[in-house]
């Protein structure tokens, strides 16, 4: 098992970081004892509204991984997704095929710095923000960034795909 470095972020997030000239980022990774798997995990941890975590969430589409990120009050619309990929078929992806793309597991799945590219899809929610956080490549560990930073970064395309509310 692969271990976190000194700020908390898993080793090929903290390797991402460096690679995309986000050092500092490092200094404001903030640990928790407690897992942050969840988005209302880790709400109550940092202590911010479930809509600013930016949850990484990967389906298939077609069997191909894609990553969505979405804000952690929202749910995704798989069929807003279908539409938005052109895909015959989107499912949530299982826990084996989102290690094998990303690297990490459900639940610290960043939103960049992963094992294989894959297409990014950023739910404009995020926006509405000043800042959000998201995992830092394990299950305790969060960072904050700007929203239009965190989706540049990520190679992501600004998309609609959260369910109504009912």
């Amino acid at each position: 098992m692969t271990t976190a470095d000194s700020s908390g972020a898993h080793p090929r997030f903290a390797d991402a970081l460096r690679e995309l000239g986000l050092d500092d980022l490092h200094t404001r990774i903030r640990r928790f004892p407690d897992a942050t798997r969840t988005a209302a995990e880790a709400a109550a941890a940092i202590g911010c509204e479930l809509s600013e975590i930016c949850k990484s969430l990967i389906f298939a589409a077609d069997g191909v991984p894609v990553l969505v990120l979405m804000d952690g009050a929202s749910r995704v619309d798989v069929e807003r997704v279908r539409r938005e990929l052109g895909a015959g078929k989107v499912t949530r992806a299982q826990a084996d095929v989102v290690r094998e793309a990303t690297g990490y597991a459900i639940g610290g799945v960043p939103p960049f710095g992963h094992r294989t590219k894959t297409r990014v899809l950023a739910d404009r929610s995020l926006l509405a923000h000043d800042v959000v956080w998201a995992a830092a490549g394990n299950p305790h560990a969060v960072f904050p960034m700007e929203p239009k930073d965190l989706i540049a970064h990520a190679g992501a395309t600004l998309v609609d795909v959260r369910e109504p509310a009912s």
